[in-house]
């Protein structure tokens, strides 16, 4: 009796064991599907930034051929023959008031904080999978 006590309780303990098993296991699956999901959004988010870096970089380059256009047509302008120092003046304050930083070589006029550039690097995004490897191992 004493032997079918211990049996019984060595069953029971891997009947428990058993389910806790199975328990860990669809955790396990629920976990891995939820990684998986959050890969493909980090994916499409590297993707995304990427996107928009290009575009940032073709809007800059096309504001710098702007400048340089008008600061081509203010120079041209200052060459004018003006009938009084007065009218150049006047043109000066004005470029200077109106464009700012824009008139002026090499400084660009963006509204965008170059502090944030950091932030928009995709490449400073990675993922380590040797995590994973000494998770799994």
């Amino acid at each position: 009796i004493q032997i079918a006590w211990c049996f019984e309780a060595t069953r029971q303990r891997c009947c428990r064991l058993e389910q806790d098993r199975q328990r860990a296991r669809e955790q396990l699956a629920r976990v891995e599907a939820e990684r998986a999901a959050l890969e493909v959004k980090l994916k499409h988010a590297r993707n995304q930034v990427e996107v928009e870096m290009k575009k940032r970089h073709r809007a800059e380059a096309e504001l710098e051929k702007q400048e340089r256009k008008l600061q081509l047509v203010f120079e041209s302008l200052m060459r004018e023959p003006w009938g009084s120092g007065e009218q150049c003046s006047a043109l000066s304050a004005l470029a200077g008031r109106r464009f700012g930083v824009a008139l002026v070589p090499g400084r660009r006029s963006s509204a965008v904080d170059e502090s944030c550039q950091s932030l928009l690097n995709h490449s400073d995004i990675s993922y380590d999978r040797t995590e994973d490897d000494v998770v799994r191992s």
